[in-house]
């Protein structure tokens, strides 16, 4: 056994050896099959022992500086597309990060409609037409890295997850919506596709905000309210479940000894401190790590979870978008989000609040699904389309391309004796009725009665008109869960559901 003093000394030794010698390392999507953003500055971190020299090497390029706090970053000038490279990084070890491609990355990020794998998993109704996909999905410039769900009450440095390049093998696992979308970019761009994505089902967007934005927003207070009075009754929840629980281990036992199927056990209550729709959970976990890579936009597919909130949700979801710029501090980034489908549990004030949230909120599109919903299913298995006008929207909004991306828009409303005369924005070459004569408006006089009503297509306007309405005041089109609605543009893109009406902003 060796002498007191001797242990000492070796424990004193390799104290400092560990605090004069540490690893240069990097977050997990500073990795093998990366893409990198190209036409902007690329900053680079991580992590190394404090004053330890980090030099980082790539496309002729070669930028050091000096590791402070344990923590080091350098930027990149602006990139040329392509690839593969390597990106050396060296401080006291050296790295190497093999067969990166340079081209357009985006973050793909919301609940279960973004979440939603591109392959068949247990307990889903299968996407149209995925196998189809897969089987041909051989696209080695389009790479997909998957943030793993986790929560956290403080932003975290780092995410678990891994860069895959888009094969037959690996497609079922990506984000169908965001695999539509990079696949008609790359198709589009011709230069190698990078997506981030970062989702999780049954989501609010509130989760997906940071501490700070909320906070300093009068309007969301409401949101730190629920969360604290479910803190406050989640023990007496507990407790309720506890005696249900008891009651029901009778009731099996006796269905038992009859021979009758035991009745389903109580759902448990959720620790509202451990769930994953607490306030900035998510963004400190799974967003907030990801800053700042360089990024040339996101695409959002998420609401459902704030359903019945509509009014909160038209400053939420704004100051949502608001935070993410800021955060990443390259201005303003397109922000392309994803229209409610028709769903009999979705209400159409969800979709004017989303609809709202566009039209007041610079370099944002929204694609609408009216036509791709299912009453029945919250998660319509149509994600192609989906994809397709994220697309669209993309190729308008950050590529400058002169295409349409937006179905007619509301406008202006005229009243012209009994007639209710619609002017649209995003044309798209005129305004069509698919599939037949139009349907789905309604009109009300003064006292805010609506019924259904007839429109035609006069012109660049829609003229609403009914029976029951002498004296027009407002119009609906689509106002339902499910709407049944037609109107489009010739550019093949349908009109988001609206009132000509709606509440002051709150």
């Amino acid at each position: 056994m060796r002498p007191l003093h001797s242990l000492v000394l070796l424990g004193a030794l390799a104290f400092l050896a560990s605090s004069t010698q540490a690893e240069v390392k990097l977050p997990s999507f500073f990795s093998d099959h990366m893409v990198l953003q190209r036409g902007m500055p690329v900053p680079v971190w991580g992590n190394a022992r404090d004053g330890e020299k980090v030099t980082v090497q790539f496309q002729n390029q070669t930028v050091s500086t000096t590791a402070k706090d344990g923590r080091w970053m350098v930027k990149l000038d602006p990139l040329k597309a392509g690839g593969p490279f390597d990106l050396k990084v060296a401080g006291d070890n050296a790295l190497t990060i093999g067969d990166v491609l340079v081209g357009e990355v985006w973050v793909c990020s919301g609940q279960s409609n973004m979440e939603r794998q591109l392959g068949l998993r247990k307990g889903q109704q299968p996407l149209k037409n995925w196998e189809q996909e897969a089987a041909s999905a051989n696209y080695p410039m389009l790479r997909h890295f998957g943030v793993v769900r986790n929560t956290s009450d403080t932003p975290l440095t780092d995410v678990t997850g891994k860069w895959e390049i888009c094969t037959p093998q690996t497609v079922p696992s990506f984000t169908a919506v965001g695999y539509y979308f990079g696949r008609d970019l790359l198709k589009a761009l011709n230069v190698p596709i990078g997506l981030l994505h970062t989702s999780v089902g049954g989501t609010p967007a509130e989760a997906w905000t940071s501490k700070e934005a909320l906070e300093s927003n009068p309007m969301l207070q409401a949101i730190f309210t629920r969360y604290a009075d479910a803190v406050k009754n989640f023990p007496e929840a507990k407790e309720k479940h506890r005696v249900a629980m008891e009651a029901h281990a009778q009731a099996a036992a006796a269905a038992t000894a009859e021979g009758k199927t035991p009745p389903p056990a109580p759902k448990a209550p959720q620790d509202p401190t451990r769930s994953s729709s607490r306030p900035a959970g998510l963004y400190n976990a799974m967003l907030a790590p990801l800053q700042p890579y360089a990024i040339r936009g996101v695409i959002w597919y998420q609401g459902e979870s704030n359903n019945g909130r509509h009014a909160e949700y038209q400053t939420l979801f704004p100051a949502m978008i608001a935070n993410w710029r800021q955060a990443w501090k390259q201005g303003d980034f397109p922000f392309l989000f994803v229209q409610i489908a028709p769903f009999k549990n979705m209400s159409p004030e969800i979709r004017e609040a989303q609809l709202l949230s566009w039209k007041k909120t610079l370099l944002t599109a929204m694609v609408v699904t009216t036509d791709h919903g299912d009453a029945n299913d919250i998660h319509p298995t149509e994600k192609e389309p989906v994809g397709e006008r994220l697309a669209l929207a993309a190729r308008a909004l950050a590529y400058n391309e002169k295409i349409e991306y937006s179905g007619p828009v509301f406008e202006k409303l005229k009243i012209d004796g009994p007639r209710a005369v619609l002017s649209f924005s995003h044309l798209g070459g005129g305004l069509v009725a698919k599939d037949g004569p139009l349907k789905g408006f309604a009109i009300a006089g003064a006292d805010g009665t609506f019924f259904p009503a007839e429109g035609s297509i006069k012109g660049d306007t829609v003229v609403v008109t009914s029976k029951d309405v002498a004296a027009p005041a407002a119009v609906s089109y689509g106002w339902s869960n499910v709407p049944d609605i037609n109107l489009f543009n010739k550019a093949g893109l349908p009109a988001s559901p609206f009132r000509t009406n709606p509440p002051a902003a709150p």
